[in-house]
């Protein structure tokens, strides 16, 4: 799969997004201070990051309420510097009041962001918003690209689908104080048949292969580690936390489903699972340390 051919659509978005994105998306003080100490050569010591990965539920809880100044907090408490999310309604439909959740949430916390929807619908009514369904990346940092790619999909928005290219596979670039990362987030497909989770997997592995660089896929895998139709991952990929918690549901879980991984040129420092009923799964943090090295992605 060629990773730079996406519909025309796709690339007008990603642009229109991030450059809407960029006043909305101020940097945190922390931020800041972060970035003011860029620059340094290729012996400085590694750069701390630490990332997340959280399927919000389209902003309802495990009670089915919808409530986005939780999910807000919940995403504030876990201190992440970039955060996948999946599950995002943008103008969806009426389960979340029609809010453009990955708007809001950067508002409310004050990050930078990149909405890549796997649906966009036309407005429910004439005059009024797309209504849109996909994942997002939150960051703290400077985002220096951001791009929707196509991965094979079985739509749950058409009558007898069958699997064929659909985009909402995010990749941004950030610049974590001179060290560069691409950083992915993806929802993969819920049904028992491992077939589409399978071609997925190969698809995801095709874009990762196109980048140079330090490396982080995160997301709602919809499958166990160990399940045979992820497989091919582990050969290019560290599971950030083999010995974690499960993950879904978030009241009492039985599976871990929402994983962080890593290229091998970036260190886990250490990553966990956090307690939390503001969605149907919990979020899974890691901190992870990347090598410097002076200049910008190629």
């Amino acid at each position: 799969m060629d990773r730079r051919t996406r519909r025309p659509a796709h690339r007008a978005l990603a642009a229109a997004v991030v450059a809407a994105t960029a006043a909305l998306g101020a940097a945190s003080p922390r931020a800041v201070a972060a970035d003011s100490t860029a620059g340094a050569g290729p012996a400085a010591p590694p750069v701390p990051l630490r990332v997340a990965t959280y399927n919000i539920h389209a902003g309802a809880g495990q009670d089915n309420v919808f409530d986005l100044d939780r999910t807000a907090e919940a995403i504030r408490d876990l201190d992440a510097d970039v955060i996948g999310l999946e599950e995002v309604d943008v103008h969806w439909s009426a389960r979340s009041n029609f809010t453009d959740e990955a708007r809001e949430l950067a508002g409310r916390l004050r990050m930078r962001v990149f909405f890549a929807p796997i649906y966009d619908l036309p407005p429910a009514a004439p005059g009024g918003e797309r209504q849109q369904y996909g994942v997002a990346v939150l960051s703290r940092h400077p985002v220096l690209d951001a791009r929707n790619h196509d991965i094979t999909r079985l739509s749950t928005q058409t009558p007898d689908p069958v699997p064929a290219p659909g985009p909402g596979f995010a990749e941004v670039t950030v610049n974590v104080r001179g060290a560069f990362v691409h950083v992915y987030a993806t929802h993969l497909d819920y049904r028992p048949d491992p077939s589409v989770r399978r071609a997925q997997v190969d698809d995801m592995l095709a874009v990762l292969a196109e980048d140079r660089g330090p490396k982080v896929l995160v997301g709602d895998f919809n499958a166990e580690p160990a399940a045979p139709e992820l497989a091919r991952l582990w050969d290019h990929l560290t599971d950030a936390a083999p010995n974690g918690g499960k993950t879904c549901p978030a009241l009492d879980p039985v599976k871990r489903i929402d994983l962080v991984t890593v290229s091998p040129d970036v260190t886990v420092v250490g990553a966990h699972e956090t307690a939390t009923t503001a969605s149907d799964h919990r979020p899974v943090v890691a901190d992870l340390l990347l090598r410097r090295r002076g200049r910008g992605p190629s």
